[in-house]
């Protein structure tokens, strides 16, 4: 039987359980549609950091609770905060350099497997969350939207970064410029996320989709994250190289012989613990 693992997560507006190796992070403001808040977002970045040093931990599934998976910033507040206007902008600007990089950042960085989870929609600064996962799985009624011309706003945690890799600049400017909202099956069809299934069926495929890549190679997965970051911004004959010196890394594993002699006898590999 399964054991599931409750977190303590220091906020009830975020949920966390460890269940046969993956850690089920759940954005938790319904009545906001999850959107982003000064004690949900400082949760999810301890979060975020605490499963993957979590030797526990194979994969992270990110999700929101209710119909939503994350409406961004609060924009209610954004016209109340009065306490900007009494903090230098060279401040503002290094505190929201320093959150992203802890956000958005830390997961791009992540070398485990992660998965969001998309219920509903994902807006903002909540779309480059779900962008900034490995893989995206979305519910068919799920929609994005970049929405930060909506708020005369140019866009932050990476959303323009995000986007341009996965859709390439002529749909980034697109969906930036418009701020539409983009249903799940054009989602799935410009490669925004991965796989579209019936909403009754998201936590269920989603969780089946985490739970496989948790119980994977967790060295070899860090070493392919770390050769696809080279994809980006290194020349072919570079990535070569550095894909050379990464594969014999990974052949010295624990995890690489277990599935080699699995291969061998006919039977699925048992993952190892990250060493």
């Amino acid at each position: 039987m399964t054991q599931t693992r409750m977190v303590d997560t220091g906020s009830t507006e975020l949920l966390c359980e460890i269940r046969d190796r993956v850690a089920i992070i759940t954005m938790n403001r319904p009545e906001a549609r999850n959107a982003l808040s000064d004690q949900l977002t400082p949760a999810l970045r301890a979060m975020i950091a605490s499963c993957g040093d979590d030797p526990e931990v194979g994969a992270l599934l990110i999700t929101g609770s209710g119909d939503a998976f994350c409406a961004g910033g609060d924009v209610k507040g954004m016209g109340a905060a009065g306490s900007k206007s009494e903090r230098s902008v060279e401040d503002r600007i290094a505190d929201l350099q320093d959150k992203q990089r802890r956000l958005t950042g830390a997961l791009v960085a992540l070398r485990k497997p992660t998965i969001a989870a998309l219920p509903g929609p994902a807006v903002g600064a909540g779309l480059s969350i779900a962008l900034a996962c490995d893989l995206r799985i979305a519910a068919q009624s799920a929609f994005i939207s970049t929405a930060y011309a909506q708020i005369g706003l140019s866009g932050d945690y990476g959303i323009t970064w995000l986007l341009t890799r996965l859709v390439g600049t002529s749909f980034a400017r697109e969906l930036l410029f418009g701020s539409e909202r983009i249903d799940a099956a054009r989602c799935e069809a410009i490669g925004l996320v991965n796989r579209v299934t019936p909403d009754a069926r998201l936590r269920a495929e989603s969780f089946q989709w985490a739970r496989k890549l948790a119980h994977g190679p967790a060295a070899a997965f860090g070493l392919m994250k770390d050769n696809l970051a080279d994809a980006l911004r290194l020349d072919f004959l570079t990535c070569l190289d550095n894909e050379a010196s990464r594969l014999i890394q990974a052949s010295l594993t624990d995890d690489h012989r277990a599935a080699v002699k699995a291969f061998i006898e006919q039977r699925a590999a048992r993952a190892m613990p990250e060493s």
